[in-house]
């Protein structure tokens, strides 16, 4: 498929919990066509670091980007996690900022080991050199999920969410993270653009009230709105361009690409086709930095 024009503003590599090696990652979006990638491992750059030899060597416009967690409360004590983007599309991280992400990488290592143990509680046999062994230091809830495929306690990623590690299911580990506000903040006095990811994650179905925790965070410094992702069919896309046009946000857009972790998601297009990113998004991007 053919993607001149287009751009993908979300993507991850094996630095975190994509499939893909960088080097894999920078070929396939140079074969497809994309004028511009950016990769937002969660709570790294090593995946970025590492590709940018190899975008410069094949002239893709590669922008640096990362996936962060986050804690969003809403009224009547519910929590939300929410995923934030933050984007360094001119220039690096200030080291503030890298020394903050690593205070976040150590959050997520403890939280991994207690999952590991609550995992066990469930008489499940898992062990945290094993988990390491396929996310490293960053593994993630995907990284548990593949081996409790592996090991037949689990039939695909969604039952082991379902059953297991999901925020619904009884091993499940809450990690402890920043309230979304205080990331914002942190990305912005870092010398970088905060986004929200897929808002569609939310799962906040009154329509009002999701306007008035969008504003409040764009209120707070938020700057953009991802708009166009992999679970938000066409209608979803028009609901939150007219949210981020509202709220003065930036929209932006990107696949959520994890290679084989997500199949049916693909890179530039999404699923059947429903991410097309125009390369003005970017533009925009780099004009508010």
């Amino acid at each position: 498929m053919e993607l001149k024009g287009f751009i993908d503003l979300h993507s991850h590599t094996n630095a975190s919990d994509g499939s893909l090696t960088p080097q894999e990652l920078v070929e396939l979006a140079k074969r497809i066509g994309l004028d511009a990638l950016a990769i937002t491992d969660h709570e790294t750059f090593a995946g970025y670091d590492e590709a940018v030899q190899f975008a410069r060597a094949v002239g893709l416009d590669l922008v640096r980007g990362i996936e962060l967690n986050t804690q969003l409360d809403l009224p009547g004590g519910t929590r939300r996690t929410l995923h934030l983007l933050a984007y360094f599309p001119s220039s690096s991280p200030s080291e503030s900022f890298s020394r903050w992400v690593e205070n976040q990488q150590n959050g997520r290592r403890e939280r991994n080991r207690a999952l590991v143990e609550s995992l066990r509680r469930q008489g499940l046999d898992i062990s945290l050199e094993e988990v390491e062994a396929r996310g490293r230091s960053l593994a993630g809830r995907p990284h548990f999920a593949r081996i409790l495929i592996e090991k037949g306690y689990a039939r695909d990623h969604q039952d082991a969410f379902n059953r297991f590690i999901g925020e619904e299911a009884p091993a499940f580990v809450e990690r402890l993270a920043p309230k979304t506000a205080e990331a914002i903040q942190v990305v912005r006095l870092g010398g970088g653009v905060p986004v929200i990811a897929h808002p569609v994650r939310l799962s906040i179905s009154d329509t009002n009230e999701e306007r008035r925790v969008i504003r409040e965070l764009s209120d707070a410094g938020l700057s953009g709105l991802e708009v166009i992702h992999s679970d938000q069919p066409p209608a979803l896309q028009r609901h939150y361009l007219a949210l981020a046009e509202e709220c003065a946000l930036l929209p932006t857009g990107g696949s959520d690409f994890h290679g084989s972790a997500k199949p049916n998601v693909h890179l530039g297009s999404g699923v059947e086709g429903n991410v097309r990113v125009p390369r003005e998004l970017l533009d925009r991007l780099r004009e508010l930095k």
